[in-house]
């Protein structure tokens, strides 16, 4: 683990967002490991410094917009596109699918990085680039706090992650016997 990725351990770890259980993921698999970015996101010096390292991590990744999906990556999206002075807006549920409401538009062209907290499979991201595209906009690239993935979810842009971690998933007819004595609990993200 190098020194980034220690930091960004800790900053969770310190802020209670990395929890040990049994849970059911947004994606419906089950996990003994949850990342509660919400219990980060509400200390704003630790969303500062993810913030940052995000930033650092993009390089010279050009975008004139930041979108994020809501709820879980509105909090550092903004705080990425505060840091960058870009533009910051986000999609959100309507009948469980990802919109854009609000009058939020894209311009012929223009350039978005889509910015969120954690993915597993990356359903989301999937939802938002299928949104840029749709508006005419074009994805420069996927910036998120935690790849739970192991690099897995791939996506036809580049994608930069602060952290990736392996934790094992399971299908829910699949749970070992360990994680079925837990109660599971659906914390939300």
């Amino acid at each position: 683990m190098d020194a980034v990725q220690q930091e960004v351990t800790d900053i969770f770890l310190r802020t209670k967002a990395l929890l040990q259980g049994h849970f059911v993921l947004r994606s419906g698999l089950h996990s003994g490991h949850f990342f509660q970015c919400a219990q980060v996101c509400q200390n704003m010096p630790a969303v500062e410094r993810l913030g940052t390292l995000l930033l650092a991590k993009l390089g010279g990744v050009h975008y004139d917009t930041v979108l994020a999906p809501a709820m879980g990556g509105l909090v550092i999206g903004q705080e990425v596109a505060r840091q960058a002075k870009a533009r910051f807006i986000f999609a959100e549920k309507e009948n469980n699918v990802l919109v854009m409401r609000r009058g939020f538009t894209l311009k012929p062209g223009e350039k978005v990085l889509i910015v969120e907290d954690v993915i597993t499979r990356g359903g989301r991201v999937v939802e938002c680039l299928e949104i840029v595209k749709r508006m005419g906009g074009t994805t420069a690239a996927v910036a998120v706090l935690v790849d739970r993935s192991a690099g897995q979810a791939k996506f036809d842009v580049p994608t930069f992650s602060l952290l990736e971690m392996s934790y094992p998933t399971y299908p829910a007819d699949q749970i070992p016997e360990w994680l079925a004595k837990i109660p599971a609990s659906k914390p939300g993200s």
